[in-house]
């Protein structure tokens, strides 16, 4: 059974008198298959798609990255890579299943794969804990990124997370100390990284994996601080406002490449990744074999030095105003102590200080 997006109601209708004319047996009074009229609708449904989707708004695209059919890390690794071996547990603690991590070749090539997996049907997203990764997992993947660098081998993530996750049991077990160590194994590595946005791709728990030599994203997918849910509800104490907060962190593939935060953006098929994942495949095999080529003639130092700079010259050109346009009522204002402190040196201040002291003392004896 296909699910909808309720901004897909006209299509599911489409689709729905599609299939039953794709099967005529099963309705009274048909004998045989009106090809005429199925290449109509089918040219019908393929307007429609391409009229929505060109025109998708920032609350929408979220919808679309969230949707239950997107092909998740699971599927790219079982059909992407060659001798996949999985390796379980952080050696501190115990195995998280929300993350999936192992060696495996890429056109014959050695590869460290690191895949957040949300799970495909309730039991599984249960047992993944939808995607939302716990220190232990952090700790898994710090693990084999540094054994990946010990042997020279590239490693590849696939970034698909609400968010870490933050119940009691993770925060005391370090989530936030598991997270920062992550984001500095990753920017220490002297291997090409390269992670791939295929979803959501939520605050820290996507950033302690995605701080990588090359950001690839799919057209449909969203990377943020936080939800846009989470971001309506601090800012207008209004959870409904999803679509004004949606726009605010620009968070689509389109404002991100623009700002310089993702490198490349994989197209999608028509409708999104789910309505063709064979073609999705060979978008992010493509993608992938040419990124991995850039790195072929670079040296570690010269990987490192790369990745670092990509990271600090975020920010440098793009995405802020060199007036700043903050209302003057939310911004610092200088004190009258302020300015005496500027004009006095601290000794001076601490002299003055110890003479009204000590004519404090006189005075009361």
């Amino acid at each position: 059974m296909k699910n909808y997006l309720n901004f897909e109601s006209d299509i599911k209708n489409l689709e729905t008198e599609l299939d039953k004319l794709k099967d005529p047996y099963n309705q009274e009074g048909l004998s045989e298959v009106d090809t005429n009229k199925i290449s109509k609708i089918q040219e019908e449904i393929d307007t429609k798609l391409k009229n929505i989707y060109s025109k998708l708004d920032p609350w929408e695209t979220t919808l679309v990255a969230r949707h239950e059919d997107r092909p998740k890390s699971k599927f790219f690794i079982e059909n992407l890579f060659d001798e996949f071996i999985s390796l379980s547990g952080d050696r501190f603690y115990g195995e998280d299943k929300s993350v999936i991590t192992g060696f495996g070749k890429f056109n014959g090539k050695s590869v460290l794969i690191i895949g957040q997996e949300k799970g495909e049907n309730l039991e599984s997203r249960i047992e993944r804990n939808f995607g939302m990764m716990r220190p232990e997992g952090y700790r898994k993947t710090i693990r084999l990124m540094k054994l990946a660098d010990k042997f020279n081998i590239p490693v590849i993530s696939f970034i698909d997370t609400p968010g870490a996750y933050p119940g009691v049991g993770a925060e005391e077990r370090g989530q936030a100390e598991a997270i920062a160590k992550s984001i500095e194994c990753c920017m220490e590595l002297k291997v090409p990284t390269i992670s791939i946005i295929i979803g959501e791709g939520g605050s820290g728990g996507a950033i302690a994996l995605a701080s990588s030599n090359k950001v690839l994203m799919f057209q449909n997918a969203i990377y943020s601080v936080i939800s846009p849910e989470g971001c309506a509800t601090i800012l207008w104490r209004d959870p409904k406002k999803t679509l004004e907060a949606s726009k605010a962190m620009k968070l689509s593939s389109r404002d991100l490449l623009n700002l310089d935060i993702i490198d490349e953006i994989i197209e999608e098929p028509l409708g999104g990744a789910h309505r063709d994942k064979q073609t999705i495949l060979n978008n992010v095999k493509n993608s992938l074999k040419k990124n991995l080529d850039l790195f072929e003639n670079m040296n570690s130092n010269e990987i490192l030095i790369q990745r670092k700079n990509k990271f600090l010259s975020i920010g440098r050109s793009k995405g802020f105003k060199s007036n700043s346009s903050i209302n003057e009522s939310l911004s610092m204002k200088e004190t009258f102590m302020d300015k005496i402190i500027k004009k006095f040196s601290k000794k001076v201040i601490t002299g003055i200080i110890i003479i009204l002291i000590f004519i404090l003392l006189i005075s009361y004896f």
